[in-house]
């Protein structure tokens, strides 16, 4: 499946968090992982609060309201 921290590096290096990598993240959180996945994990959060990756879900949640 891959590591956390894979995933993480990609939405950052695109600003982009698809719907389907946020989706294979929750499964991969379910798992045993290490510290480093972790790390990256909070680094892509802290990033998405900031605005540097933008979010495919929330996107479609703001177009749908509208």
């Amino acid at each position: 499946m891959g590591l956390i921290r894979e995933v993480v590096e990609q939405a950052i290096n695109t600003g982009y968090l698809t719907v389907e990598a946020e989706e294979q993240l929750r499964l991969m959180l379910k798992n045993k992982y290490e510290l480093e996945d972790l790390e990256a994990f909070i680094e892509l959060q802290q990033a998405a609060m900031i605005g540097q990756v933008k979010q495919e879900s929330r996107e479609l949640l703001y177009s749908a309201q509208s």
